[in-house]
């Protein structure tokens, strides 16, 4: 651990010192005018987030999504004032009155930052920790572009070397999250990765020793982190020549990713809610309002009271960052000179562009012949990694069982590791056994931009990666979840290993598609769908088989979500059999019997119930005729997708329980899931519809 001062080049003046303390006052009174909010730590931070955004990052308020931009993440989302105040100080676009309306129905700044509702803000946080796991994304994904447009630069001299700058608190160290992702950060010795540590010993329940009694600063050297520690001034408050020597101490180190411990007294400088629990989540009162700016030497009867000359000064960050910017930008031009294909590949991934001729790279699979759908996302993903370089990803561990390696001589692995392939900027990422971590990562890598990323783990484990994938639903970014081993076929693993609710539970997030192909043919054009659908940003999850399964004729209309497969012979549809991945298979089959006995069946493939209900009305009736009341649905998980599709008369053969150990044959025929069960479950529709 370092605590040696270093040479300061501050510079620190009365007006910085005024506009911190502005910055505390605003933070009081935002959430005193609502009567709810987080106070006391938007106070205690000033000076951090203000040496930050005024001293320190590389950013231009003007233009928020400046490629050669630092990233600032606040990990500690509660704490929101932090981020909103300074986005207001230095000219992102926010208003005083956007900080008067905090918290309110429409306003800029809602309770926790929201990416894409507020100018500025790169990641939604809130759920603690995840913002410490988005900030090891984000480094990654730095690295990793730097690799494709700039990989022969000297370090700190490319104009894609940029710095990862995250504020977390002691929740966000509490989760495990952000304990599997600084685990990560330190195996890659992220040295573009700095977090800041807001050590204020309250949470909620009152000081952390209720909960925790670990040595924080010894576990992350432990994970291979440079640490730091930054004392507080005498009067208990943040020092920001401490604050910025340690942070420019932390940009220096290159070899590893750097935490700094700060320890802070909560809702500092108030007189009585300094230091208390109360002060984290509750408005401080009118009269502790009135005496802490009494003690900061503001007007307690004014309230959102700034200074014409500290407005004025805080907003010289706009020049600053036009000037960055400008020089930056005579970096980024020589790049492009010297680099013309690089360049053009920039500007192509930057638009949101696949390269010319992508899909001619998508294997087509022969009919007739069973392939698991892991196995044919695994060649999908080999023939694409030729054509598509931004594309990259990994595994929780289990890529041979995922196929998710896309290139096996090459693995995303910081320079000194011993592994064959071993390459700083690999295509294969080796995310370990950490799915949560994995997800939020993802997360970070797609809100940093210019790539493409994806990554696998059992359809089962989605459940530890389920908070990050809500966030990345509610974020609407771009990452791909290969999650295999999807049903009961798993097989022997038995009930803990065999996803039973997850596609049901899955489905369930606002702003997710889950993708179940049901052969290898659909899932070559389910991937092409996802890589066509990144520009619009939603996540997608792809259900896959571990077994293999009958491949049929490529339908084009897979990529519309649900599709004919077979149609009724000898006249219109009695009843619709509707399947998804490995029971698609029974639908097929039942419909023979069906056909045998006279009775017309059509199978419909459904494998992303998302993307069939983008379709117009039209097409899901002509997929799905209203005037056909038989339906059966079959699916090995839980039902409760399948009612709004099979109606009243419908049936759904379905598993509304856990499964067991024992071969995949032999429990799709105990459990029910046979072509039989599917025909019996038409008859008795039919029986239904005809009352």
């Amino acid at each position: 651990m370092s605590t040696k001062p270093i040479t300061t080049d501050l510079e620190w003046t009365e007006l910085d010192g005024r506009a911190v303390d502005t910055a505390r006052v605003l933070a009081m009174d935002s959430v005193q005018k609502v009567g709810n909010g987080h106070p006391g730590t938007a106070m205690s931070l000033a000076p951090a987030a203000y040496v930050l955004f005024q001293k320190l990052m590389r950013h231009d308020p003007a233009d928020a999504q400046w490629t050669g931009r630092d990233r600032f993440i606040l990990s500690a989302g509660h704490s929101s004032l932090t981020l909103y105040i300074q986005l207001y100080l230095a000219g992102y676009g926010l208003e005083l009155s956007d900080l008067e309306a905090f918290r309110t129905w429409g306003s800029k700044t809602p309770g926790h930052p929201e990416h894409g509702h507020t100018v500025g803000v790169e990641t939604t946080t809130g759920p603690l920790g995840q913002g410490v796991a988005n900030g090891v994304g984000m480094a990654m994904a730095s690295r990793y572009e730097r690799g494709l447009y700039d990989p022969d630069a000297a370090a700190g001299t490319s104009p894609f070397d940029h710095t990862v700058w995250v504020i977390a608190g002691d929740g966000c160290l509490q989760e495990g999250v952000s304990a599997e992702a600084s685990s990560l950060a330190g195996h890659q010795k992220l040295g573009n990765l700095v977090l800041l540590w807001d050590d204020n010993h309250i949470s909620i329940e009152g000081d952390t020793e209720t909960a925790v009694s670990e040595d924080t600063l010894k576990r992350y050297e432990a994970y291979g982190w440079h640490v730091q520690r930054v004392e507080q001034l005498p009067n208990g408050d943040l020092d920001p020549a401490g604050l910025y020597n340690a942070l420019k101490a932390a940009q220096a180190e290159t070899e590893r990713p750097s935490f700094i411990a700060a320890r802070s007294i909560i809702a500092w400088p108030a007189p009585h809610a300094q230091n208390t629990e109360a002060a984290h989540g509750s408005a401080l009162g009118d009269e502790e309002v009135a005496a802490t700016k009494k003690v900061l030497g503001f007007d307690p009867e004014k309230s959102f009271d700034v200074a014409d000359e500290i407005l004025a000064h805080t907003r010289e960050a706009l020049d600053r960052g036009r000037e960055t910017r400008a020089t930056w930008e005579k970096t980024f031009a020589a790049w492009r000179t010297a680099n013309p294909e690089r360049a053009a590949t920039f500007d192509r991934v930057r638009a949101g562009e696949l390269p010319a001729g992508w899909e001619d790279k998508l294997p087509a699979f022969e009919t007739g012949k069973a392939v698991a759908t892991r196995a044919a996302s695994g060649k999908v993903l080999q023939a694409l990694g030729e054509v598509i370089p931004e594309l990259w990803g990994g595994s929780a561990d289990l890529a041979g069982s995922n196929n998710t390696t896309i290139d096996k001589t090459s693995s995303f692995l910081p320079v000194g590791n011993p592994l064959p392939g071993a390459d700083p900027y690999g295509r294969t990422v080796h995310y370990g056994i950490r799915e949560h971590a994995m997800g939020s990562t993802m997360n970070g890598i797609a809100l940093h931009g210019n790539t493409r990323i994806y990554g696998g783990t059992f359809l089962v484990f989605s459940d530890y990666m389920r908070p990050a994938v809500r966030l990345a639903a509610l974020m609407q970014v771009p990452v791909t979840y290969v999650w295999t081993h999807d049903s009961i076929g798993l097989g022997e693993d038995g009930p803990t290993h065999q996803p039973v609710e997850q596609l049901s539970a899955l489905r369930a997030i606002p702003g997710l598609n889950i993708v179940r192909p049901a052969d290898a043919n659909e899932t070559a054009i389910a991937w092409r769908e996802i890589l066509k659908r990144h520009a619009k940003g939603a996540p997608h999850g792809l259900a896959l088989t571990r077994q293999g399964v009958p491949t049929y004729e490529a339908n084009e209309d897979a990529a519309k979500g649900g599709y004919v497969l077979f149609e009724a012979e000898g006249g219109a549809p009695e009843v619709v059999l509707i399947g998804t991945g490995s029971e698609v298979q029974l639908a097929v089959e039942a419909r023979e019997q069906l056909q045998a006995a006279g009775i017309a069946a059509r199978v419909v493939s459904m494998p992303s119930v998302e993307w069939f209900e983008e379709q117009d009305q039209g097409y899901r009736d002509s997929v799905l005729p209203p005037s056909v009341k038989a339906r059966v649905a079959v699916e090995a998980g839980i039902g409760l997708t399948w009612h709004r599709f099979v109606g009243e008369a419908g049936r759904i053969v379905s598993l509304e329980h856990f499964g067991a150990s024992a071969d995949a044959k032999v429990l799709f025929r105990e459990f029910g899931f046979t072509a039989d069960a599917v025909a019996a479950a038409a008859r008795e529709s039919l029986a239904a519809s005809a009352r």
